[in-house]
């Protein structure tokens, strides 16, 4: 009985574990956000958002409206720019692919 009882113990606490948070951020996405937040986010509508998008997960750093023309980034979870969005062109494709396809997951941080 206690045997049974320590090898589910043993058995739940490998399972939570293993687990991976599924809202934890990628290491240099943290710190990518921390640098947005001090030097290239504007006073108004800046924000870091996570989508799904072409069956990856994706960051779209939106530095908010200070300034005609402002672009927002779209980074991989490796950090690996994808491209950019709006902007003077109006650009809404990334990879060929129109970002209106993405699905939002969450909102990370805003100002």
């Amino acid at each position: 009985m206690i045997r049974n009882i320590i090898l589910f113990g043993t058995l739940v606490f490998t399972l939570f574990s293993s687990c991976k948070k599924q809202n934890e951020n990628p290491a240099c996405i943290d710190s990518k956000v921390e640098e947005f937040k001090f030097i290239i986010s504007c006073s108004v509508g800046s924000n870091v958002k996570e989508y799904e998008f072409q069956s990856k997960r994706v960051f779209v750093f939106d530095p908010g409206t200070c300034g005609a023309d402002m672009t927002s980034e779209v980074l991989d979870e490796n950090c690996s720019s994808l491209g950019f969005l709006v902007g003077i062109a109006g650009n809404t494709k990334i990879n060929g692919e129109d970002f209106n396809n993405a699905k939002l997951k969450r909102t990370i941080w805003s100002k």
